[in-house]
């Protein structure tokens, strides 16, 4: 082959394969709404729908069977018993003529002109009876048959039984089954048809099926797409009918509120964190620049590094604050709880928290039983309880009066109260005072980052506990409550704690 033949083929293979990509990627696009219809939720809820609705009307339809045509089957085959115990009994009573005799008397007393008998010698040759000749097909004894039978010019059905009587003779007892074999048929066209109906019906509801689904679905994935894009207002649709979409629509909206809620916590902390690092850290750095300008020997340079420091240690604790907190949420310590007694260790705080009021001026009492059982973490317990003895001692005038109580719940469960006579918390700030970085107004000229609150409502939360805050009248009146018994969680957390186990330093809210 030439190299000007090759030149020329290679464009036709080109082309060719080309084209045959295209083809198939149109087959594809054709059958890919086939494949995505096949693969929906709501078409195989549709399916199995019908499914149970055809299987339903199936077993109705082999009942009504059993019930109609089985039961005139039933009650022919018991008319031949009967019939036939009869005979056999006059046959036993008075031989041969007395059965001839006998059949006659029936046939002519047949109204309904139903019963079949035909009484035949050893040949087969008829003695007796209303059937012409003996059926060909015949030829059992004790079996049952169905027959095509021609009596009077007129075709039908018949049931019959076949007798071997003593002799070598035969006895045929049968009845006319036509009627009941015309009812039958009705009956099984009206089971097919209706079987028909119920396919068609349970297509529709198939189909209804997977329309709800999809409707109820699509709603769903529109509002995923929404919060996606980045609105977090949106929520799916709740129609009102207190059903399982309804429960389904109210839980995924639970969720989202409080991913909105996480959301904004987040962005407040950021925004909290930015102005609360920007005072110290700028502090800090005029300090140094003070010193760097003006100072006039290394005792003034050493007092403005030391300043910096206190400043700066300020920011750290902030820092080591937010992660112990974030670390308490997370479960990260809920390995580490045991059985313990708040008794010695609340002992132990009003030792220490006595003697700092009495410094202050201010009047402690503690009433605090001898053991109180409890089960959590002692150090995080002591941390928030600390806490909530600082914020008392911190918010409150010379002469005022702090209390700490504990007791313990009879129905499985203690509760520490810390009581103090300061400003307080106003209530419309009471439900915000737990989050991070918030400061009322009354604590704006207060030392502090904002974070003690947070940190016991995060050690409440963990122990399956809860922190109230009330009014005292005046002052605040702070209950941590916590559970005596083991919590089952949500979920086993297995990370293990990466802060140190060295005694909690308090956070002033």
């Amino acid at each position: 082959m030439t190299a000007a033949a090759q030149a020329g083929i290679r464009p036709k293979i080109t082309t060719s394969l080309v084209l045959n990509a295209a083809r198939r990627l149109r087959v594809w696009r054709r059958r890919a709404p086939q494949r995505e219809f096949i693969r929906s939720a709501g078409v195989r809820f549709g399916i199995l729908h019908a499914a149970v609705f055809a299987l339903s009307t199936l077993a109705l339809a082999l009942f009504l069977w059993w019930s109609t045509a089985g039961l005139l089957d039933r009650q022919t085959e018991t008319a031949i018993n009967a019939d036939t115990q009869g005979l056999s009994e006059r046959y036993g009573e008075g031989g041969m003529m007395a059965l001839q005799e006998t059949l006659d008397q029936r046939l002519a007393g047949n109204i309904d002109d139903d019963a079949l008998y035909l009484l035949a010698d050893p040949l087969y040759q008829k003695l007796s009876g209303n059937l012409e000749r003996w059926p060909a097909r015949v030829t059992m004894d004790t079996a049952w048959y169905d027959l095509a039978i021609e009596r009077a010019g007129r075709r039908g059905m018949a049931r019959v039984h076949h007798f071997e009587l003593p002799g070598g003779f035969h006895l045929l007892v049968g009845r006319d089954v036509e009627v009941r074999s015309q009812m039958a048929h009705l009956l099984t066209d009206a089971l097919l048809w209706s079987g028909v109906v119920a396919l068609v019906l349970g297509s529709i509801g198939a189909m209804a099926v997977r329309s709800l689904f999809r409707i109820t679905l699509a709603d769903v994935s529109a509002t995923a797409r929404a919060i996606s894009a980045g609105d977090l207002t949106r929520r799916v649709r709740v129609s009102g009918r207190r059903d399982e979409f309804d429960r389904l629509a109210e839980t995924i909206n639970d969720m989202l509120d409080r991913i909105a809620r996480l959301m904004d916590g987040v962005r407040q902390v950021s925004n909290a964190i930015a102005h609360d690092l920007r005072t110290p850290i700028a502090r800090a750095r005029a300090r140094l620049e003070d010193a760097a300008t003006h100072a006039t020997g290394e005792a003034d340079l050493r007092a403005a590094i030391e300043r910096a420091e206190t400043d700066l240690d300020g920011v750290i604790n902030i820092f080591q604050a937010l992660l112990r907190i974030a670390e308490i949420e997370a479960g990260a310590r809920r390995s580490a709880f045991a059985r313990i007694d708040l008794g010695p260790l609340l002992s132990d705080l009003d030792e220490l928290y006595a003697a700092v009021a009495e410094e202050s001026g201010q009047t402690f009492l503690a009433r605090i039983p001898a053991s109180l059982p409890a089960y959590g973490d002692r150090d995080m317990i002591q941390q928030a309880v600390a806490n909530l003895l600082d914020n008392a001692l911190k918010f409150s005038p010379s002469g005022s009066q702090i209390r700490l109580e504990a007791y313990g719940d009879p129905r499985g469960g203690c509760s520490i109260l810390v009581a103090d006579q300061g400003p307080g918390i106003p209530a419309e700030d009471r439900v915000r005072a737990t989050e991070r970085f918030f400061r009322g107004e009354s604590a704006r000229n207060t030392p502090g980052s904002g974070l003690g609150l947070a940190l016991v409502q995060a050690v409440a939360m963990l122990h399956g506990g809860t922190l109230r805050l009330d009014d005292n009248h005046p002052g605040l009146c702070a209950t941590l409550t916590l559970t005596t018994l083991p919590p089952v969680p949500a979920a086993q957390v297995n990370t293990s704690s990466s802060l140190d186990q060295r005694p909690a330093a308090s956070l002033g809210a």
